[in-house]
C-alpha cells in the first residue's frame, strides 16, 4: 500500500489544464450563439443586399450587443438595450448633422448620449450602450444621413425576431440554478446541524455566514425563471414549457422564504451555542427537515416524487411543537424548535401543498 505521505502528485501539463469548464462554457451558451450568428448575419445580409447599404456595420453589431452572452435573456431586456443604441446612434446622427465630424465632436455625441440615456433609463447599461454606438457613428460617418439608424433598427427587430424564433433552452438554465440553490442551502443547514449536536459556537457562526451568503445564488435562479418565463410567453416553441417554470417560480418562492428563515435560526443557534451545550434534539429536527428539503429538490426534475417529500415534511411538522417535544427545556431552545416551524411550511408549500394546509399541518402553539 502506498504511504500517503510519498503519493505521487500528477504536475503534467494535461493535469493542470482542464478543458472540461470551457466545453461546458460552450455547450452551454450554444444557443445564444446560434442566435447572434443568425441575428448578425441576417440584418447584415438584409441592409446590405436588399436596401443597398454600403456598410451596413450597425445592423450587425445591434444584434450582438443586444443579444449577448449573458443569463437574462428576457425579451425585455434585449429591447431595453436595442432602444439604448437607437438613442446613441440618433444623437451622434443629429451632431453629425449640426456639427460634422472630430475629436470634440466625438467627444461631445458621447456626453449627449450619455446624458440623454441616463434622463431615459436608471440603468447603467442603457447608458453605456447608447454611448458605444454614439461613437461607432461618429468614427465611421457616411455620407446618408439616418442610414445607420435604420440599420440599428433593423439589427434591434432581427434580434428580437431571433429570441423568439430561436429561443434559449429556459429549463436547461433554471434547473442548473435551482438545484445550485438548494445544493448550497443543505450546505447551510448540514453545518448547522452539525454544530448544535456538538455544541460548537464557531461552527454555528459558520453556518450563520453561509446561510447569509445564499442570496446570490438565489437571485441566480430567481434570475433564469423570469427570463425563462418571459420567453416562453413570446416564443411558440417553449410555451409548453410554461407549466414546469411556474412550477419552477412556485419551489423558488418557497425556497426564498426558507432561506430567509434559516438565516433567524442561525443566528438564534450562535446566540445558544455560548453555553457549548449540545442540542441533539434541534439538531436532528433540521437534519429531518433538509432531507424532506432534498426530495422537494429532487422534484425539480421529476414531479412524481412530490408526493414522497410531502409525506417525509408532514411527519416532521407534525410533532414539531416545542412544548411537548421539549417540555423541560429553556425558553431559548424551545423558541429555536418553533423557529423551524415556518421552514417546513414554506418546504410543503414548495412540494404542492397549499398554503392554509401547510399551516394547518404544524401544531397550534
Amino acid at each position: 500500500m502506498t504511504d500517503p505521505q510519498t503519493t505521487t502528485i500528477p504536475t503534467r501539463w494535461h493535469s493542470r489544464f482542464d478543458p472540461r469548464p470551457g466545453l461546458r462554457r460552450v455547450r452551454d451558451s450554444a444557443i445564444a450563439i446560434t442566435q447572434i450568428v443568425v441575428a448578425a448575419s441576417c440584418a447584415y445580409w438584409f441592409a446590405s443586399e436588399v436596401l443597398g447599404h454600403p456598410t451596413p456595420l450597425l445592423a450587425a453589431t445591434v444584434t450582438v450587443s443586444s443579444l449577448g452572452l449573458v443569463r437574462d435573456a428576457r425579451p425585455i431586456r434585449v429591447v431595453e438595450t436595442i432602444v439604448g443604441m437607437l438613442v446613441g446612434i440618433l444623437v451622434a446622427e443629429l451632431l453629425l448633422i449640426l456639427a460634422g465630424s472630430g475629436v470634440w465632436q466625438l467627444g461631445l455625441s458621447v456626453a449627449v448620449a450619455l446624458i440623454v440615456a441616463r434622463f431615459i433609463s436608471p440603468k447603467a447599461s442603457f447608458a453605456i450602450a447608447a454611448a458605444i454606438q454614439a461613437i461607432i457613428v461618429m468614427a465611421l460617418p457616411v455620407g446618408v444621413p439616418f442610414v445607420r439608424l435604420l440599420d440599428g433598427l433593423i439589427g434591434g427587430i432581427a434580434a428580437v425576431l431571433v429570441t423568439s424564433l430561436i429561443p434559449r433552452n429556459p429549463l436547461r438554465a433554471t434547473l442548473r440554478d435551482g438545484a445550485a440553490a438548494f445544493a448550497a442551502v443543505q450546505d447551510a443547514a448540514a453545518t448547522l446541524s452539525q454544530a448544535l449536536r456538538r455544541g460548537d459556537r464557531m461552527r454555528a457562526a459558520r453556518a450563520l455566514e453561509k446561510a447569509r451568503g445564499l442570496q446570490p445564488v438565489m437571485e441566480n435562479w430567481g434570475e433564469s425563471l423570469e427570463s425563462g418565463l418571459a420567453i416562453s410567453r413570446i416564443s411558440p416553441f417553449t410555451r409548453r414549457r410554461r407549466f414546469e417554470l411556474e412550477r419552477q417560480s412556485r419551489i423558488y418562492s418557497s425556497l426564498d422564504l426558507v432561506v430567509r428563515t434559516l438565516r433567524v435560526v442561525a443566528r438564534r443557534a450562535v446566540y445558544l451555542s455560548d453555553d457549548a451545550l449540545a442540542r441533539p434534539l434541534a439538531a436532528d429536527l433540521v437534519s429531518d427537515i433538509f432531507r424532506g428539503a432534498a426530495v422537494v429538490s429532487a422534484s425539480l426534475t421529476d414531479i412524481s416524487v412530490e408526493p414522497e417529500a410531502r409525506a417525509q415534511l408532514f411527519a416532521v411538522a407534525a410533532h414539531l411543537d416545542p412544548r411537548t417535544l421539549a417540555p423541560d427545556a429553556s425558553l431559548g431552545d424551545q423558541n429555536l424548535i418553533a423557529s423551524l416551524r415556518p421552514i417546513v411550511v414554506d418546504l410543503l408549500v414548495a412540494a404542492g401543498v397549499n398554503p392554509n394546509e401547510a399551516r394547518e399541518a404544524v401544531p397550534r402553539l
